[in-house]
């Protein structure tokens, strides 16, 4: 039975877990397109590089930091993550799948696991711990307390 209250304990965890992902999932998606964009930490090889703004690696990368940015804070999370599944499925049906049809040949296993992550989250939203659920909390206790909206 000990067995059985730490199993409800930990599901009892699981939308935390949801917006861990979320964060954790975020964080690492900035990355390539900080790279791409501003060089940080470091630019993109062979010569450390940034791409062209207006190139599809730069469109890419702004998308990357900027999507990847508001998937970290948790606003417009499913919209946004519909849009980053669909780049990530272009990149790895475009610049992975070519090479090889194995994925650890292709290199493309962040590419398709960033995807299905993105795509959950298009379908499932942002969870606690976002300014959606901020924004939302706020909105119910402003109608709560206004006298207009309230039962009885």
């Amino acid at each position: 039975m000990a067995g059985l209250g730490i199993t409800l304990r930990w599901q009892a965890w699981a939308p935390k877990m949801h917006a861990l992902l979320r964060i954790a999932a975020a964080l690492l998606f900035i990355q390539p397109g900080a790279m791409k964009l501003f060089a940080f930490p470091v630019g993109m090889p062979p010569d450390g590089a940034t791409a062209p703004l207006f190139s599809q690696i730069g469109i890419g990368g702004a998308l990357e930091v900027f999507g990847g940015f508001l998937l970290l804070i948790g606003l417009f999370t499913r919209p946004v993550a519909f849009i980053l599944a669909g780049e990530m499925a272009v990149a790895y049906f475009q610049f992975h799948f070519p090479q090889s049809f194995w994925i650890v040949v292709n290199n493309g296993v962040a590419a398709a696991l960033f995807c299905f992550v993105w795509l959950y989250f298009s379908a499932a939203g942002a969870g606690p711990w976002s300014l959606e659920a901020w924004r939302g909390a706020r909105r119910n206790r402003t109608q709560k307390n206004n006298p207009l909206t309230r039962n009885g």
